[in-house]
């Protein structure tokens, strides 16, 4: 028996777990797609935003952030809260805190959609199972001596729908743990970040050391000849 021939025996029930698993893939792939980009290792942005608030205020730090480019969650709260730096440091945290709830929109994306169809995939499994089992029991009602390919139809749809919704719902809950665990790494650089710019505002700027200027030398004064002793 190939697969056609088990997707015909399990019913039409089966068509819909073969969607709902292509959409779990697709989910799966695309989000961890996504944060793979989001994932970039930001260190040495933030190093160097640090260094430049400490020396240049955090417009000058502010600016190397936007030339960099970078569209992750750390470079975003960092964005918000040196946009805000001058306003104090707690402004800097109200908009650092703002920008944090929006990218965490942007992390776990999907990953309720994920958690979703490992819920339901079993439950239209154990649907399946119980239209099989129905079947099954209309053929002893219908016929007095049911053969054993009457008999195994009803059953086999019954178990092909059970391991179907099994299958799916094993392979979107792994995946939603892995993009989970993926997604948690990515907003500990942007925690990061948020704990550590206040106390950056907080130093004052290393002033720019003024030029040292020589001294003049003191002019030399004329050695006067020892006058001789009058008579």
């Amino acid at each position: 028996m190939n697969v056609l021939d088990l997707a015909r025996a399990a019913g039409p029930l089966l068509w819909v777990l073969l969607a709902l698993s292509l959409y779990v893939v697709y989910l799966a792939v695309a989000r961890l797609l996504a944060l793979m980009r989001m994932g970039q290792d930001a260190s040495a942005l933030i190093e160097r935003a640090r260094a430049l608030t400490a020396e240049s205020g955090p417009q000058a730090a502010l600016r190397e952030v936007e030339l960099s480019g970078l569209d992750i969650p750390a470079a975003q709260v960092l964005r918000a809260g040196l946009s805000r730096a001058e306003r104090g440091p707690e402004a800097a945290q109200a908009a650092m805190n703002a920008a944090l709830i929006q990218e965490d929109g942007r992390m776990y994306a999907g990953l309720s959609a994920l958690g979703t169809a490992a819920q339901v995939a079993p439950l239209l499994g154990l649907l399946g199972t119980v239209i099989g089992m129905v079947r099954s029991f209309l053929v002893f009602s219908g016929t007095t001596n049911p053969t054993p390919t009457e008999l195994a139809q009803g059953i086999s749809e019954a178990l092909i729908n059970t391991a179907a919704g099994l299958i799916v719902a094993i392979v979107a809950y792994v995946a939603r743990n892995a993009l989970r665990n993926k997604a948690n790494a990515v907003a500990a650089q942007a925690e990061r970040v948020r704990e550590e710019l206040p106390s950056w505002l907080l130093r004052p700027v290393a002033a720019p050391a003024a030029p040292v200027r020589p001294v003049p030398a003191a002019p030399e004064r004329p050695v006067m000849a020892p006058t001789g002793a009058r008579l």
